[in-house]
């Protein structure tokens, strides 16, 4: 499924780019909004698509409103290809978001891996932004030891290979960036959408004959990703949802979780206090069709990074899961400041230890 990287001699390579990576103590209170047209609405009728530009940066995407309301979350049991953990199926209640319309890409997620931003502030090639002083308060990821795009290509792909704390970071630096509360869609948001009003296996209807016009996937991916957005759009106006990269949500994975909401939840999640599993949605370039169908969910596992050739193995980074990537949403409401941090941070100690080292300017 991935390169095997011993066999590229990455024990003895040392990482692409050696820097010290002191983090600063954030400013009180929250970042100013950045300018967006159309970014703001007081009410779910006022929501509209909008194009987030990533301040002191050259990287921008697009957002579509999802309306709030119910559906049924999970598969039926007599659904081609359906697992255990699908199911019994819940009748979910959600309130309205934004959602990113592709997958990120590695235009948006390079500033936050590679300190872009700072680095090109740092050498008089970028100016300032009012909320620079809160998003380089934000930690970014150790240097990696090979390109993470693998060869398969980074001007428009999605970004992938990052753990489920890194993708969660990412979006806490969006968020200072912005000034604009951003974090991975909840399990359930994630097939809501997915879904966008249907009932039936694939967005597109039950035939995974059809599979090929909707999405890349196993059969006709030539083994790697391609740029985010190339196929159709489901009918909410998401793309990649079937697909492409397999997305981070921001739960657990929880064989019983479905069970234990009693047939009826509103806006659920299944939140981690353990390193994995969690639970990645949607099927990638990899997968066969049975794992793209709007209710697939897999949990993630340390063979993600079996190959990392660090002691300890990175927190930021995955060797071996070159089908992993994800996409933000914004919810229209939402959470004070005070309870950001429960979208954002270490959910176990081993991850919040190597962190604070990290800050500090060790690896």
């Amino acid at each position: 499924m991935s390169t095997g990287l011993a066999c590229l001699g990455l024990l003895a390579l040392a990482p692409l780019v050696q820097e010290s990576r002191p983090f600063p103590d954030p400013p009180a209170g929250s970042p100013p909004p950045a300018p967006a047209p159309a970014s703001e609405a007081a009410s779910e009728a006022e929501m509209q698509p909008y194009r987030e530009a990533i301040p002191g940066t050259s990287a921008s995407f697009e957002l579509v409103p999802i309306r709030g309301g119910t559906f049924r979350l999970g598969s039926p049991p007599d659904e081609a290809g359906r697992k255990e953990d699908e199911g019994p199926q819940v009748e979910v209640e959600l309130a309205p978001f934004w959602m990113a319309r592709c997958e990120t890409s590695w235009n948006e997620y390079h500033p936050f891996m590679l300190s872009l931003d700072r680095k090109a502030r740092a050498e008089g090639a970028g100016g300032g932004v009012p909320q620079d002083a809160w998003a380089d308060a934000v930690s970014r990821p150790t240097p990696p030891y090979v390109p993470m795009d693998f060869e398969m290509g980074v001007d428009g792909f999605p970004a992938i290979s990052m753990t489920h704390f890194a993708a969660r970071h990412y979006t806490k630096w969006l968020t200072m960036k912005t000034g604009r509360f951003y974090r991975l869609p909840s399990e359930a948001e994630w097939e809501y959408a997915c879904r966008a009003g249907t009932s039936t296996a694939y967005s597109f209807g039950a035939d995974d004959a059809q599979l090929g016009a909707h999405a890349w996937y196993f059969d006709n991916s030539d083994d790697a990703y391609h740029p985010v957005g190339t196929k159709p759009p489901n009918p909410w106006g998401l793309h990649d949802m079937h697909g492409n990269v397999a997305e981070w949500v921001l739960d657990a994975h929880d064989k019983g979780f479905y069970a234990s909401l009693g047939g009826k939840a509103s806006n659920p999640v299944r939140w981690p206090s353990e390193p994995y599993p969690h639970v990645v949605r949607g099927g990638s370039w990899d997968d066969d069709p049975e794992a793209l169908r709007s209710a697939a969910r897999r949990g993630s596992h340390k063979g993600w990074k079996i190959q990392d050739p660090q002691i300890p193995k990175s927190i930021w980074y995955l060797t071996d899961a070159r089908f992993v990537g994800f996409r933000v949403v914004r919810p229209l409401s939402p959470p004070p400041p005070e309870e950001w941090a429960r979208y954002f941070e270490p959910e176990a100690d081993s991850i919040r230890e190597v962190l604070e080292k990290q800050r500090r300017g060790g690896r």
